[in-house]
Protein backbone atom coordinates (compact mmCIF):
# COMPACT_ATOMS: atom_id res chain seq x y z
CA UNK A 1 0.00 0.00 0.00
CA UNK A 2 1.58 3.23 -1.16
CA UNK A 3 0.84 6.51 0.56
CA UNK A 4 1.72 9.13 -2.04
CA UNK A 5 -0.99 11.84 -2.14
CA UNK A 6 -2.09 10.85 -5.62
CA UNK A 7 -2.24 7.18 -4.69
CA UNK A 8 -4.31 7.19 -1.52
CA UNK A 9 -7.68 8.42 -0.36
CA UNK A 10 -7.67 11.54 1.82
CA UNK A 11 -8.89 9.45 4.77
CA UNK A 12 -5.46 7.78 4.83
CA UNK A 13 -3.28 10.79 4.17
CA UNK A 14 -0.94 11.43 7.05
CA UNK A 15 -1.09 7.81 8.17
CA UNK A 16 1.80 6.74 10.44
CA UNK A 17 4.69 5.15 8.56
CA UNK A 18 5.62 2.72 11.32
CA UNK A 19 5.78 -0.99 10.56
CA UNK A 20 3.32 -1.65 13.38
CA UNK A 21 0.68 0.65 11.90
CA UNK A 22 1.15 -0.69 8.37
CA UNK A 23 0.57 -4.23 9.66
CA UNK A 24 -2.51 -3.06 11.58
CA UNK A 25 -3.94 -1.32 8.54
CA UNK A 26 -3.26 -4.28 6.29
CA UNK A 27 -4.89 -6.64 8.79
CA UNK A 28 -8.06 -4.55 9.03
CA UNK A 29 -8.36 -4.07 5.26
CA UNK A 30 -7.79 -7.78 4.62
CA UNK A 31 -10.34 -8.87 7.24
CA UNK A 32 -12.93 -6.43 5.89
CA UNK A 33 -12.42 -7.58 2.32
CA UNK A 34 -12.72 -11.22 3.43
CA UNK A 35 -16.03 -10.53 5.21
CA UNK A 36 -17.43 -8.67 2.20
CA UNK A 37 -16.55 -11.60 -0.07
CA UNK A 38 -17.47 -14.40 2.35
CA UNK A 39 -20.94 -13.07 3.06
CA UNK A 40 -21.75 -11.97 -0.49
CA UNK A 41 -22.10 -8.24 0.14
CA UNK A 42 -21.24 -7.43 -3.47
CA UNK A 43 -23.69 -8.73 -6.06
CA UNK A 44 -22.15 -10.69 -8.97
CA UNK A 45 -23.66 -8.12 -11.32
CA UNK A 46 -21.35 -5.47 -9.81
CA UNK A 47 -18.57 -6.74 -12.06
CA UNK A 48 -20.67 -5.93 -15.13
CA UNK A 49 -19.72 -2.40 -16.30
CA UNK A 50 -23.15 -2.02 -17.89
CA UNK A 51 -25.07 -2.90 -14.72
CA UNK A 52 -26.38 -0.13 -12.41
CA UNK A 53 -23.84 0.63 -9.69
CA UNK A 54 -24.96 -0.19 -6.15
CA UNK A 55 -24.92 2.51 -3.49
CA UNK A 56 -24.27 1.94 0.22
CA UNK A 57 -25.32 4.18 3.12
CA UNK A 58 -22.32 4.08 5.49
CA UNK A 59 -23.46 5.02 8.99
CA UNK A 60 -21.05 7.31 10.82
CA UNK A 61 -21.64 7.89 14.52
CA UNK A 62 -18.32 9.55 15.20
CA UNK A 63 -17.03 6.61 17.23
CA UNK A 64 -13.81 4.69 16.60
CA UNK A 65 -15.60 1.82 14.85
CA UNK A 66 -17.51 3.91 12.34
CA UNK A 67 -14.40 5.94 11.44
CA UNK A 68 -12.53 2.69 10.83
CA UNK A 69 -15.40 1.40 8.69
CA UNK A 70 -15.53 4.59 6.61
CA UNK A 71 -11.78 4.65 6.02
CA UNK A 72 -11.45 0.98 5.10
CA UNK A 73 -14.42 0.99 2.70
CA UNK A 74 -12.99 4.03 0.93
CA UNK A 75 -9.59 2.31 0.82
CA UNK A 76 -11.14 -0.71 -0.89
CA UNK A 77 -13.15 1.49 -3.25
CA UNK A 78 -10.09 3.62 -4.03
CA UNK A 79 -8.15 0.53 -5.05
CA UNK A 80 -10.94 -0.83 -7.24
CA UNK A 81 -11.83 -3.68 -4.88
CA UNK A 82 -15.27 -2.37 -3.89
CA UNK A 83 -17.34 -1.52 -6.99
CA UNK A 84 -20.06 0.42 -5.17
CA UNK A 85 -20.76 4.10 -4.42
CA UNK A 86 -20.50 5.17 -0.77
CA UNK A 87 -22.59 7.80 1.01
CA UNK A 88 -21.59 8.60 4.59
CA UNK A 89 -24.50 9.41 6.88
CA UNK A 90 -24.60 10.82 10.39
CA UNK A 91 -27.86 10.89 12.30
CA UNK A 92 -27.74 13.69 14.86
CA UNK A 93 -30.20 12.44 17.50
CA UNK A 94 -30.43 15.68 19.45
CA UNK A 95 -28.33 14.67 22.43
CA UNK A 96 -27.44 17.68 24.60
CA UNK A 97 -23.90 18.81 23.95
CA UNK A 98 -23.49 16.82 20.75
CA UNK A 99 -20.78 18.59 18.67
CA UNK A 100 -22.87 18.94 15.52
CA UNK A 101 -20.15 20.62 13.46
CA UNK A 102 -17.42 17.99 13.93
CA UNK A 103 -18.55 15.38 11.42
CA UNK A 104 -19.69 17.76 8.65
CA UNK A 105 -16.32 19.54 8.83
CA UNK A 106 -14.42 16.26 8.83
CA UNK A 107 -16.32 14.80 5.88
CA UNK A 108 -15.97 18.01 3.89
CA UNK A 109 -12.23 18.09 4.53
CA UNK A 110 -11.89 14.45 3.45
CA UNK A 111 -14.00 14.96 0.33
CA UNK A 112 -16.44 12.23 1.38
CA UNK A 113 -20.00 12.42 -0.04
CA UNK A 114 -22.33 12.63 2.93
CA UNK A 115 -25.73 13.38 4.35
CA UNK A 116 -26.20 14.84 7.83
CA UNK A 117 -29.69 14.29 9.24
CA UNK A 118 -31.13 15.81 12.41
CA UNK A 119 -33.87 13.89 14.22
CA UNK A 120 -34.54 14.46 17.92
CA UNK A 121 -34.90 10.86 19.04
CA UNK A 122 -33.19 11.77 22.33
CA UNK A 123 -36.31 13.48 23.67
CA UNK A 124 -38.46 10.48 22.70
CA UNK A 125 -36.12 8.05 24.45
CA UNK A 126 -35.96 10.15 27.60
CA UNK A 127 -39.75 10.45 27.65
CA UNK A 128 -40.59 6.81 26.97
CA UNK A 129 -37.94 4.86 28.90
CA UNK A 130 -38.71 4.46 32.63
CA UNK A 131 -36.18 5.54 35.21
CA UNK A 132 -33.32 3.08 35.83
CA UNK A 133 -33.94 1.32 32.51
CA UNK A 134 -31.46 1.28 29.65
CA UNK A 135 -31.98 3.37 26.54
CA UNK A 136 -30.31 1.09 23.99
CA UNK A 137 -33.27 -0.88 22.61
CA UNK A 138 -35.55 2.07 21.89
CA UNK A 139 -32.70 4.33 20.77
CA UNK A 140 -31.46 1.69 18.33
CA UNK A 141 -34.95 1.02 16.96
CA UNK A 142 -35.63 4.70 16.31
CA UNK A 143 -32.22 5.24 14.75
CA UNK A 144 -32.56 2.21 12.50
CA UNK A 145 -35.95 3.39 11.21
CA UNK A 146 -34.53 6.77 10.19
CA UNK A 147 -31.50 5.17 8.54
CA UNK A 148 -33.72 2.89 6.46
CA UNK A 149 -35.77 5.90 5.39
CA UNK A 150 -32.66 7.85 4.43
CA UNK A 151 -31.29 4.88 2.48
CA UNK A 152 -34.50 4.72 0.45
CA UNK A 153 -34.47 8.46 -0.19
CA UNK A 154 -30.86 8.30 -1.37
CA UNK A 155 -31.34 5.27 -3.62
CA UNK A 156 -29.11 3.02 -1.49
CA UNK A 157 -29.48 -0.76 -1.52
CA UNK A 158 -27.74 -1.30 1.81
CA UNK A 159 -27.29 0.26 5.22
CA UNK A 160 -23.73 -0.40 6.44
CA UNK A 161 -22.89 -0.48 10.15
CA UNK A 162 -19.59 -0.51 12.05
CA UNK A 163 -20.20 -3.45 14.38
CA UNK A 164 -17.03 -5.49 14.82
CA UNK A 165 -16.08 -8.98 16.00
CA UNK A 166 -16.36 -8.11 19.69
CA UNK A 167 -19.84 -6.59 19.26
CA UNK A 168 -20.93 -9.83 17.61
CA UNK A 169 -19.47 -11.97 20.40
CA UNK A 170 -20.99 -9.81 23.13
CA UNK A 171 -24.41 -10.01 21.47
CA UNK A 172 -24.11 -13.80 21.27
CA UNK A 173 -23.46 -14.08 24.99
CA UNK A 174 -26.17 -11.54 25.84
CA UNK A 175 -28.66 -13.71 23.95
CA UNK A 176 -27.26 -16.83 25.63
CA UNK A 177 -27.32 -15.44 29.18
CA UNK A 178 -30.43 -13.26 29.02
CA UNK A 179 -32.44 -14.30 25.96
CA UNK A 180 -32.26 -18.07 26.09
CA UNK A 181 -31.26 -18.41 22.43
CA UNK A 182 -28.21 -18.94 20.25
CA UNK A 183 -28.17 -15.82 18.08
CA UNK A 184 -26.06 -12.78 17.35
CA UNK A 185 -25.66 -9.89 14.90
CA UNK A 186 -25.41 -11.41 11.42
CA UNK A 187 -22.92 -9.87 8.98
CA UNK A 188 -25.66 -9.61 6.36
CA UNK A 189 -29.44 -9.56 6.58
CA UNK A 190 -32.51 -8.21 4.82
CA UNK A 191 -34.76 -5.75 6.67
CA UNK A 192 -38.34 -6.64 7.58
CA UNK A 193 -39.73 -4.77 4.58
CA UNK A 194 -37.47 -6.80 2.30
CA UNK A 195 -36.16 -3.80 0.36
CA UNK A 196 -32.78 -3.14 2.00
CA UNK A 197 -29.70 -5.08 3.03
CA UNK A 198 -27.92 -4.44 6.30
CA UNK A 199 -24.17 -5.13 6.19
CA UNK A 200 -21.48 -5.37 8.87
CA UNK A 201 -18.18 -5.47 6.95
CA UNK A 202 -16.07 -5.24 10.14
CA UNK A 203 -17.50 -8.57 11.36
CA UNK A 204 -14.02 -10.14 11.42
CA UNK A 205 -12.19 -7.10 12.86
CA UNK A 206 -11.24 -6.92 16.54
CA UNK A 207 -12.38 -3.93 18.58
CA UNK A 208 -8.81 -3.36 19.77
CA UNK A 209 -7.69 -2.95 16.16
CA UNK A 210 -10.40 -0.34 15.50
CA UNK A 211 -9.31 1.55 18.60
CA UNK A 212 -5.62 1.49 17.65
CA UNK A 213 -6.37 2.47 14.07
CA UNK A 214 -8.64 5.43 14.80
CA UNK A 215 -6.28 6.70 17.52
CA UNK A 216 -3.28 6.48 15.20
CA UNK A 217 -5.18 8.37 12.49
CA UNK A 218 -6.25 10.99 15.05
CA UNK A 219 -9.87 10.96 13.88
CA UNK A 220 -12.15 13.29 15.92
CA UNK A 221 -13.90 10.77 18.17
CA UNK A 222 -17.35 11.69 19.51
CA UNK A 223 -18.40 9.66 22.60
CA UNK A 224 -21.98 8.45 23.03
CA UNK A 225 -22.89 10.11 26.32
CA UNK A 226 -26.46 8.82 26.18
CA UNK A 227 -25.47 5.17 26.55
CA UNK A 228 -22.14 5.69 28.26
CA UNK A 229 -23.80 7.49 31.16
CA UNK A 230 -25.60 4.33 32.27
CA UNK A 231 -23.94 1.82 34.60
CA UNK A 232 -24.62 -1.88 34.77
CA UNK A 233 -25.62 -2.43 31.16
CA UNK A 234 -25.82 -6.09 30.17
CA UNK A 235 -23.34 -5.49 27.37
CA UNK A 236 -20.82 -3.97 29.75
CA UNK A 237 -21.16 -6.94 32.06
CA UNK A 238 -20.63 -9.40 29.22
CA UNK A 239 -17.66 -7.39 28.00
CA UNK A 240 -16.07 -7.66 31.43
CA UNK A 241 -16.52 -11.43 31.38
CA UNK A 242 -14.94 -11.70 27.93
CA UNK A 243 -12.10 -9.42 29.00
CA UNK A 244 -11.41 -11.73 31.94
CA UNK A 245 -11.37 -14.81 29.73
CA UNK A 246 -9.09 -13.10 27.22
CA UNK A 247 -6.70 -12.03 29.97
CA UNK A 248 -6.45 -15.57 31.34
CA UNK A 249 -6.30 -17.22 27.90
CA UNK A 250 -5.08 -14.85 25.17
CA UNK A 251 -6.77 -15.59 21.86
CA UNK A 252 -9.96 -16.89 23.49
CA UNK A 253 -12.14 -14.28 21.74
CA UNK A 254 -10.98 -15.35 18.29
CA UNK A 255 -11.53 -19.03 19.11
CA UNK A 256 -15.10 -18.31 20.25
CA UNK A 257 -15.71 -16.19 17.17
CA UNK A 258 -14.59 -19.03 14.91
CA UNK A 259 -17.09 -21.26 16.69
CA UNK A 260 -19.89 -19.02 15.40
CA UNK A 261 -18.79 -19.98 11.89
CA UNK A 262 -18.60 -23.68 12.70
CA UNK A 263 -22.06 -24.65 13.97
CA UNK A 264 -23.09 -28.33 14.03
CA UNK A 265 -26.91 -28.56 14.15
CA UNK A 266 -26.77 -32.32 14.79
CA UNK A 267 -24.83 -31.64 17.99
CA UNK A 268 -27.23 -29.05 19.36
CA UNK A 269 -30.80 -29.54 20.61
CA UNK A 270 -33.01 -27.65 18.17
CA UNK A 271 -35.33 -30.04 16.26
CA UNK A 272 -36.15 -27.24 13.83
CA UNK A 273 -32.54 -27.28 12.63
CA UNK A 274 -31.98 -31.04 12.62
CA UNK A 275 -34.38 -33.94 12.11
CA UNK A 276 -33.66 -35.94 15.27
CA UNK A 277 -36.95 -37.81 14.98
CA UNK A 278 -36.04 -38.92 11.49
CA UNK A 279 -32.78 -40.54 12.51
CA UNK A 280 -32.76 -44.30 11.89
CA UNK A 281 -30.36 -47.17 12.19
CA UNK A 282 -28.74 -48.82 9.19
CA UNK A 283 -30.38 -52.29 8.81
CA UNK A 284 -27.29 -53.50 7.01
CA UNK A 285 -25.39 -53.50 10.32
CA UNK A 286 -27.73 -56.24 11.63
CA UNK A 287 -27.57 -58.57 8.63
Amino acid sequence: MLDQPEEIHALFQGAPQTTEFKKLRKRIVRATREAIEQYGMIAPSAQDPDAPRARWLVCLSGGKDSYTLLAVLHELQWRGLLPVDLLACNLDQGQPGFPATVLPAFLEKMGVPNRIEYQDTYSIVMDKVPANRTFCALCSRLRRGHLYRIAREEGCSAVVLGHHRDDILETFFMNLFHGGRLATMPPKLVNEQGDLFLYRPLAHVAEADCEKFSAAMNYPIIPCDLCGSQDGLQRQQVKQILDGWEKNSPGRRQIMFRALMNARPSHLLDPKLFDFAGLSLDPQTFS
